[in-house]
């Protein structure tokens, strides 16, 4: 059976190093990640949130990769276009 994704929805006033704490974890206990991000100050604290957590995780070994993607997210004022970021443990 496939591990289900985990979403971690990331805002412009996401702590990076706390998203790349998140990341790690999620990373250790071997989930399948997916960053969602809506718009430019979102993508840029899950890109940063990335680096940071691959600087934790290369102690152990591992490498992040991240495969990006579009998703249609259903907000109040209808649908938008999300970046998604899935991140991979190697």
């Amino acid at each position: 059976m496939e591990t289900p994704e985990e979403i971690l929805r990331v805002s412009g006033g996401t702590s990076a190093h706390d998203l790349a704490a998140a990341i790690s974890h999620g990373v250790y206990d071997g989930k399948r990640l997916v960053l969602r991000a809506i718009g430019a100050g979102a993508v840029n604290q899950a890109v940063k949130a990335v680096a940071i957590a691959q600087s934790f995780v290369g102690s152990r070994g591992l490498i992040l990769s991240v495969r990006p993607g579009f998703a249609e997210v259903a907000m109040k004022d209808g649908p938008t276009t999300a970046i998604v970021l899935r991140v991979y443990a190697d």
